[in-house]
């Protein structure tokens, strides 16, 4: 396989990575730089190693030798899954500023998974995290995973990451403003910076990723001519995607993180049913969605946009493993 060096740069571990994508065959993990000392290893931190953070490290067998992987945690429950996984656990709160500062100059690189609080219009998690990040030597690359919903309602037009960002929900807005801290960290500072803008994560073994549960709750759907168009990713392809970035992406780069598929949400969950043999969700316009659905479902069918994925597969040259939602699902069961 032909090898393709990374850019060089000045006293740093300079690797070369061949491309593992080959069509057809399960991707391996660009391989890490070998290093003789131990002094030597990548060190990378991921905060918020939930599922996205643990399918990482579930493919990154055989690099041990170069990288070591620092996972943050709030729950000392959790600190065997994450040594039995591979990772090097550290306990530490996002929303307690105080137990960050061992963060401060332990890793090269960062993963940024975690979502921010669950109100108000400041991501203090994130703030938090870069107070403690810039106490010493700064990362030299940061990735944060945010949310295609920074683009609010597009009408069903195409949207790719040139698109302004018009944040319409609560939850929204903080991710915009989540990514705004990152972005002036990263100008500021000279971190090599990506934004990954995912929709609907999916995947048959992530808990509530797969619609089978909605299904089986016979939950509607709007109608045709009220329908949105609707996006997703398989879990996989974004774990992927989001090792890429900290070796490939540009420097305040923002992505895409989507499939290839172009549904409308009723159309979804029709053949999602078809699919796993249930009943097809009953049809409502949008005045009967409002008293049969919760505000957050009702968000989601607020919105509608169809996204381009070209930067994801020409920039950090991703070939997606599930580049159809519902191929996705019927390959691995549902």
């Amino acid at each position: 396989m032909q090898a393709t060096p990374w850019p060089a740069a000045k006293g740093r571990i300079v690797p070369r990575m061949p491309n593992p994508y080959v069509s057809g065959v399960r991707p391996a993990m660009p391989p890490m730089p070998r290093a003789s000392r131990r002094a030597r290893r990548v060190r990378l931190l991921i905060i918020g190693c939930g599922d996205v953070g643990q399918r990482i490290l579930r493919l990154l067998p055989g690099q041990g030798h170069a990288v070591q992987v620092l996972a943050l945690t709030s729950s000392p429950e959790k600190m065997p899954v994450l040594r039995a996984a591979g990772a090097l656990p550290v306990l530490g709160n996002l929303d307690d500023a105080a137990s960050l500062r061992r963060l401060a100059g332990v890793a090269q690189y960062v993963l940024h998974l975690a979502p921010p609080p669950g109100q108000g219009q400041t991501d203090t998690r994130t703030q938090a995290l870069l107070r403690a990040l810039g106490r010493r030597s700064v990362p030299r690359a940061l990735v944060y995973v945010s949310t295609t919903g920074v683009y609010g309602d597009a009408g069903g037009a195409w949207v790719d990451e040139s698109r302004p960002v018009a944040p319409r929900t609560a939850r929204a807005q903080r991710r915009v403003q989540a990514e705004q801290q990152l972005r002036r960290f990263g100008q500021r500072r000279g971190i090599r910076l990506a934004l990954l803008r995912a929709p609907g994560i999916y995947a048959p073994d992530r808990v509530g990723g797969t619609p089978r549960t909605r299904l089986e709750k016979g939950l509607p759907v709007l109608r045709a001519q009220d329908d949105v168009f609707t996006n997703h990713i398989h879990a996989d392809d974004l774990a992927r995607a989001a090792w890429l970035a900290l070796w490939r992406a540009p420097a305040q780069r923002a992505f895409n993180v989507c499939d290839d598929r172009v549904l409308r949400m009723g159309d979804y969950f029709d053949q999602a049913a078809d699919l796993y043999g249930l009943p097809r969700p009953p049809r409502v316009d949008r005045a009967q969605a409002q008293a049969l659905l919760s505000p957050m479902v009702l968000s989601f069918m607020s919105e509608s946009r169809r996204l381009r994925n070209v930067r994801l597969k020409t920039e950090l040259r991703l070939q997606l493993r599930w580049p159809d939602v519902l191929q996705g699902l019927a390959a691995e069961g549902g």
